[in-house]
């Protein structure tokens, strides 16, 4: 293998797939990076064993060939380089790196030991506008749960009507929902959340469309330059819809600043009490008001001005009220719920695509 690649390509792409390479895995060899020439470009692909990530950059390849070498060591070494063209030669499994500067030797595995996801075969392929993409997953993957010990939960689910494509995340105290419409159907995956959160990072720039094909044990996503593999969850995601209360007898409409600036300040009195905070609607006095109780260091109420119907009182998560307030990007937001063990619905008076539900607390 003997090419030239820019500094800032390689870079690049060793920062896109390098966080898959798994370092505390039982084969060494997922600790490394795949270099690979194809079709005059140099692919740098890493994994482990459950997502996979490659990435394309153009190079000018004077040699064929292929070596794996230690990701962390040389996504740091590349990254540390000034600007410039880089000289990559590969002799006896030994990787020379050279610019004007810099002359160094990594020492690298034989590609042939590198594990390699297989072909997604007989695949179902559809496409999406990448924003529409990253603002679902900003909404949604952050819901997720991180306990293994109920597998079905660490993943986001994606599914679809023939009309809307749903993506939904929960950790059973809280539900995260949306949709977007795209003309798809037949769509029922469950994809792990870390898969999905290397999605986000790829399309956080990427605005054109991105091509997601799957079938019943791999999904691809490929934007531009990038791909990404990843196994399905095996299980059945839960029926969340039916979890969603179609009506509220308190209803709370106001705008989405002052309620998070509320939230703030009562979430710091909440510290104590695991940020349990107790929110109470007074339709006579039209306020939303927050009280949060801190017994070695006092107490606090703030109340924020909306438009209130219904007098009732829950009890929720201080931080998990904040996550979903900074999850909308609308002016205003709707805080509705029944009774005290009843969950609370947020969601954006205006546009009604995302929908996020808390659990509450016994008070």
């Amino acid at each position: 293998m003997k090419l030239q690649v820019t500094q800032e390509n390689l870079s690049k792409a060793l920062n896109t797939v390098a966080r898959v390479a798994n370092t505390r895995g039982t084969l060494p060899i997922l600790a490394n990076v795949l270099l690979k020439t194809t079709n005059n470009r140099l692919s740098i692909a890493a994994t482990n064993l459950d997502i996979a990530i490659t990435q394309y950059c153009g190079a000018k390849v004077k040699e064929e060939g292929s070596i794996t070498i230690p990701a962390r060591l040389m996504q740091d070494f590349i990254s540390s380089l000034p600007p410039s063209v880089i000289n990559l030669e590969l002799e006896d499994n030994k990787l020379h790196i050279t610019t004007d500067q810099y002359q160094s030797v990594i020492n690298g595995v034989a590609a042939e030991d590198f594990p390699v996801m297989p072909a997604i075969e007989g695949g179902t392929e559809i496409s999406l506008p990448g924003v529409d993409l990253k603002h679902a997953l900003q909404q949604v993957v952050f819901a997720a749960s991180s306990d293994e010990a109920r597998p079905v939960l660490t993943g986001v689910y994606v599914h679809s009507d023939g009309s809307n494509l749903y993506l939904a995340a929960t950790d059973s105290y809280r539900l995260a929902a949306k949709h977007i419409s795209a003309k798809v159907d037949g769509i029922d995956l469950l994809i792990p959340v870390s898969a999905m959160q290397d999605v986000l990072r790829i399309v956080h720039d990427f605005s054109d469309s991105v091509v997601i094909t799957y079938n019943d044990q791999q999904v691809l996503f490929k934007a531009g330059d990038v791909e990404l593999v990843a196994r399905l969850i095996e299980g059945k995601y839960p029926d969340y819809q039916k979890l969603i209360p179609k009506e509220f007898t308190n209803k709370a409409h106001l705008k989405r600043a002052d309620l998070i600036n509320i939230a703030k300040v009562s979430s710091l009195f909440a510290r104590e009490s695991a940020g349990s905070i107790k929110i109470t609607t007074d339709e006579s006095k039209s306020i939303l008001s927050i009280r949060s109780i801190a017994s070695q260091v006092g107490e606090n109420i703030a109340s924020a001005d909306g438009k209130i119907t219904g007098d009732g009182e829950v009890t929720i998560n201080s931080r998990y009220l904040l996550d979903a307030l900074n999850a909308f990007h609308s002016e205003e937001i709707d805080f509705c719920f029944n009774g005290k063990l009843d969950p609370v619905v947020l969601s954006d008076p205006s546009e009604k695509d995302y929908t996020h539900l808390i659990m509450p607390l016994k008070s």
